[in-house]
Order: structure tokens, then sequence, then C-alpha cells
């Protein structure tokens, strides 16, 4: 009821993460997007990466302390041209993909685990 009061806009999805480099370099080389914001506040150095397209940002926060945690629970989709090309690339650059899933014949996807441990479905 109280949406029907105040009109919400997501924002930007954070991770927070020991594998901070290595995150930023997933989000640019394996999703296309690029740092749009770069900053150090209360201690941290964090990242927003995006695309010129107006999707949703990702917000990166380098927390050495994380151990990643909660992200396992985390699940992010992205639609590709080609996911079949996308897995075989993901498998080339040395990432863990799960196997293609089609529950139905024209639909395909699979799962990869970005460096935070964030699950990635590629459609």
């Amino acid at each position: 009821i109280l949406r029907e009061i105040i009109t919400m806009k997501m924002m930007h999805v954070t991770i927070q993460t020991q594998n901070f480099n290595e995150e930023i370099k997933f989000y640019q080389e394996v999703i296309g997007l690029s740092i749009q914001h770069e900053m150090n506040g209360m201690g941290r150095h964090i990242v927003f990466l995006g695309d010129n397209e107006g999707g949703m940002p990702i917000e990166i926060i380098d927390r050495p302390d994380a151990e990643n945690s909660g992200n396992q629970f985390l699940s992010m989709g992205y639609k590709t041209e080609d996911v079949v090309k996308m897995r075989e690339t993901l498998i080339k650059k040395g990432y863990e993909v799960s196997e293609m899933v089609s529950p139905m014949p024209q639909i395909q996807f699979f799962f990869a685990k970005d460096p935070a441990g964030v699950t990635i479905q590629f459609m």
C-alpha cells in the first residue's frame, strides 16, 4: 500500500567483496560494463559500473573483511546475443559454468559465478 503513495526506482545493486579488482575486471570484460563513477567513501574504495543504455549500475565496494558473505545468495541475470558462444567464452577464460539449461525449446541459459561469488545467469 505504501507503494501507491511513493514512487520508487531501483538505483543500483551493491556487491561488497574482498576480490575488488577481479570483480571490476569481470564486469568490464565479461558483462561489458565500464566505470561510470569512482570514489572513496567511509574508508572504502567504491566503483560504479554501468552501460551507456541506462541499465542498472553495479556498485562494487572494496571490503577486505567481506569474505564475500551474502553474495552466494545474490543472483543477477544478463541477456546475451548468443548464449552458447558466451558459455564457450567463459569456459575458455577459466570460469566455472553450469551445464546449459533448456526448460523449453526456445529458452536456453546457464549459470556462472563472478569473483565475489554472485550467481550470474546468462540467457
